[in-house]
């Protein structure tokens, strides 16, 4: 009986001394092994491994990528024309891992809320630094690709400086504050009425000088029109004149008779007409004797 408990004692002490020197390592974890402190090794390769207690102690750190955002209340002065200066919330979200253990263990600790915490405050310098170089106008209408470049850039040299890998940095939420929202509602206002009022008036001006243009080009049309009507109405006069010169030239009779009928024409237009005129008269030749036209053939 003393034997088997002795056997049960020495079983449990092993398997307790077992706990304190074996440990597994997680493939999703980097194990630091220190001695009094001090860094002693660094194990990447996940599976069993041990350590002799009490001169040995095992950290385990995160080798994930992991997400940090800043505090959506964060705001930053912007640089604004005249020397004024805006202020502007703005959001940023980092993806970070640990690329080199044991600098960021020598550097900030065991302690990822300290890393954290440097990330963080290396952003905000980053931010403060750039958004200064720019207007609230350019930030909220699409500079922030060039200000989260410039910043990642930064940002990155720093984390390189504690072990860390910034895997990809992007500004959230560029915004104005309730302070300024309605002032800069209002310049809005304002500037859009001024470019609606200048195109407004390059349309006006279009407007009327596409019309000028019309009118001009109108009258030239119509004064063209009327002259070759002229030259037609010439041409036809003058053609119609060779053609009577022609038919009268053959026939002087018939000329004189042709203008007796326009005379005619001329003078009884209406039924009211009343002429005074001796009928013996040369004017009524033809009407008195038609035959008269071909007696001189």
């Amino acid at each position: 009986m003393n034997r088997v408990l002795s056997i049960l004692i020495g079983v449990a002490v092993t398997l307790w001394l077992l706990s304190y020197t074996v440990f597994i390592v997680d493939q999703r974890k980097f194990a630091i092994v220190s001695s009094f402190g001090e860094m002693r090794q660094v194990i990447d390769e996940p599976g069993l491994h041990f350590k002799f207690p009490p001169f040995q102690s095992v950290v385990f750190v995160e080798r994930r990528i992991m997400l940090l955002e800043t505090p959506e209340a964060d705001r930053f002065a912007t640089a604004e024309s005249g020397g004024q200066k805006m202020e502007l919330q703005v959001n940023a979200m980092v993806k970070w891992q640990i690329a080199d253990p044991k600098l960021n263990y020598v550097s900030v600790g065991p302690d990822e809320a300290r890393t954290r915490e440097r990330i963080a405050q290396s952003i905000k310098a980053a931010l403060t630094e750039e958004i200064a170089k720019h207007s609230a106008h350019d930030l909220v209408a699409g500079e922030r690709t060039h200000v989260a470049d410039a910043v990642r850039q930064r940002v990155t040299g720093e984390a390189k400086q504690i072990g860390v890998e910034i895997v990809d940095l992007q500004i959230k939420r560029v915004d104005y504050t309730d302070q300024v929202n309605t002032a800069v509602l209002e310049r809005m206002k304002a500037e859009r009425a001024r470019v609606a009022a200048d195109l407004r008036s390059q349309g006006n001006a279009e407007s009327e000088k596409l019309r000028a243009d019309a009118e001009r080009k109108s009258k030239i049309l119509l004064a063209e029109a009327t002259r070759d009507a002229e030259i037609v109405r010439g041409e036809g006069d003058a053609k119609a004149s060779q053609i009577y010169a022609q038919a009268f030239g053959q026939n002087p009779e018939f000329y004189k008779f042709y203008r007796s009928l326009e005379a005619y024409r001329a003078s009884f237009k209406n039924r009211s007409d009343v002429m005074v005129v001796d009928p013996n008269s040369e004017f009524f030749k033809y009407m008195k004797n038609p035959e008269a036209l071909g007696a001189k053939k």
